[in-house]
């Protein structure tokens, strides 16, 4: 009896371990999101930075500079939720928090959705090169399919907009 419930609890253990496992390198799949991107055509100092994968959560903040001021910020987050899925959590200035779940993981792509949000109802991250980023929200509005993309390119995680100016 003894051995059978060791047996149990090692099974457990197991089967624990390999579950944090994948769960992790679903987030791992995500790395090539980490740095700091400036959208194509943007202000110096906007730009949206992404800490690498680490205790089973990726933290991202946007930023976005017209005439020289602040005029929108994002908090985001990509987690494993309690139930083991892959979801993007954002708060955007103003606004209330929204979760979107991964629907599709690829090498160089994911798309979260939550088709009851108002729009957009999905978030896409597309690594087009090591160095270049698409970004797109879309979703209905007014009963027609919207979309708005957002290119990036990686630059420098300086403190300093004059810094990513003088890197474009």
């Amino acid at each position: 009896m003894r051995h059978a419930i060791a047996l149990l609890i090692a099974l457990s253990s197991s089967l624990t371990s390999a579950t944090v496992l994948a769960q992790e390198n679903q987030l791992s799949a995500l790395a090539w999101l980490t740095g700091c991107w400036s959208p194509e055509g943007g202000e110096p100092g906007s730009m949206e930075h992404w800490l690498p994968p680490a205790g089973g959560s990726m933290l991202g903040v946007g930023r976005t500079i017209k005439n020289g001021k602040t005029v929108d910020h994002e908090f985001m987050q990509i987690r494993l939720s309690a139930s083991g899925k892959l979801v993007f959590i954002a708060l955007p200035a103003g606004q209330s928090e929204a979760t979107f779940t991964a629907v599709s993981v690829t090498k160089n792509e994911v798309i979260f959705e939550n088709l009851q949000h108002d729009f957009p109802q999905r978030v896409i991250y597309r690594s087009v090169s090591g160095e270049r980023l698409e970004a797109r929200i879309e979703g209905m509005r007014e009963r027609k399919l919207r979309g708005i993309d957002f290119p990036m390119k990686r630059v420098p995680c300086e403190s300093s907009p004059k810094a990513s100016a003088a890197a474009s």
